[in-house]
């Protein structure tokens, strides 16, 4: 059996105007001529980061020029972490492509994960106002969260994802063989958004998660690829109903604005190891949001409860780290792209497995939550 032949584990269909697939398993990267269909011109920009690139960068390169002769394939390789995702970076991105000259049937290829996706994505929905892109996801958090929907973005200091695009892939290629190599921290990062899709979606998700939480901290093939998909699954149906997050797509925001608010108040630190990476802080976030749904009778205590064990069984932080005030999370939060003129809006849950935009809530009742910590 060939590499191209070797089936995936999973393929979930993205449907929509810009209509594409995930493709879920282990060895993808390997079956060069998977993602080679999806190359429509001579021009290629792999990107990636300092970490990722060292371990499957040349291999991918390789096979690639392997599978298409004439591709003029080129590299970019930005330093890892969440700081790096800057106007900086992309405009040298853009660089890169100018350097190749790539050309309006080029393809970019995200190799990493989040913030290259995002960073990246970005990148593609600009270069000559829109080439293809293809993410090829190496973390769990990328895999079920960033890779998939079209939200491309860079940060600004005064906030998270404050500019981009929406432009959908090409393709997406999860291979889990990738998670092998990935720090147990950033596993448990990617299970955090996981969780969450339970939380909004499905509470049969959560049970699932309960009863398989060992496999999957163990990094069972299996299990991870299992969790990938039905995210996946859950993310594709709601990006279809609405790609632009005029509706719907919104409730994919839960914990994510406490969580942005984290990260951008501790300066997006989370690689260094002194701040929560995007994962932990949404952890935290969820765990904030579903007090807050608590505190405004939406929901009951007990499933706020219930969504904080599970995390703390992953190794999540669920309580917000010291030094952050609740009034200075409270400013970030008035920045946050999910606040309008009405003030800010939350994603709450009236229970597990079903939430709501909620919005005018009052800051004194914020916080009050974030004073809980």
């Amino acid at each position: 059996m060939t590499a191209a032949s070797t089936p995936v584990l999973h393929h979930v269909k993205v449907s929509g105007d810009a209509s594409y697939a995930i493709d879920i398993g282990p060895g993808l990267l390997a079956q060069a001529e998977r993602i080679a269909v999806h190359l429509r011109g001579r021009h290629a920009l792999i990107v990636s980061d300092g970490n990722v690139a060292p371990l499957y960068a040349d291999a991918l390169e390789t096979a690639l020029r392997a599978a298409k002769p004439k591709l003029a394939l080129a590299r970019y390789v930005l330093p890892p972490g969440e700081h790096e995702k800057t106007l900086a970076r992309f405009g040298e991105c853009l660089a890169a492509l100018a350097q190749l000259g790539a050309t309006r049937d080029a393809t970019v290829l995200a190799l990493g994960g989040g913030v290259v996706g995002d960073l990246a994505g970005f990148a593609a929905a600009c270069w000559m106002r829109g080439v293809d892109v293809v993410q090829l996801p190496t973390t769990l958090l990328a895999m079920v969260d960033s890779s998939v929907g079209g939200k491309t973005a860079v940060d600004l200091p005064s906030g998270k994802n404050l500019v981009g695009a929406f432009h959908a892939p090409r393709a997406v290629f999860a291979d889990t063989s990738t998670l092998r190599s990935l720090p147990a921290r950033e596993l448990r990062a990617g299970l955090a958004e996981v969780v969450k899709y339970g939380a909004i979606f499905d509470d049969t998700f959560l049970d699932w998660l309960e009863a398989h939480a060992e496999a999957l901290l163990a990094g069972d093939d299996a299990a991870l690829a299992q969790a990938i998909a039905r995210s996946c699954v859950y993310k594709a149906d709601v990006v279809a109903r609405d790609p632009y997050e005029r509706g719907d797509r919104a409730l994919l925001n839960f914990g994510h604005t406490f969580g942005h608010a984290i990260e951008t108040e501790q300066g997006y630190a989370g690689a260094t190891g002194d701040g929560l990476n995007h994962g932990e802080a949404v952890a935290v976030g969820m765990v904030l949001a579903a007090r807050l749904s608590a505190e405004l009778g939406m929901a009951s205590a007990t499933d706020a409860q219930r969504l904080r064990a599970l995390l703390e069984r992953f190794g999540l932080p669920t309580a917000i780290p010291a030094g952050l005030t609740p009034e200075a999370l409270l400013a970030r939060m008035r920045l946050d792209k999910k606040a309008d003129a009405a003030g800010l809006r939350f994603v709450l849950w009236d229970h597990a497995g079903q939430a709501r935009v909620v919005a005018g809530v009052a800051d004194e009742t914020v916080l009050r939550v974030l004073a809980s910590g």
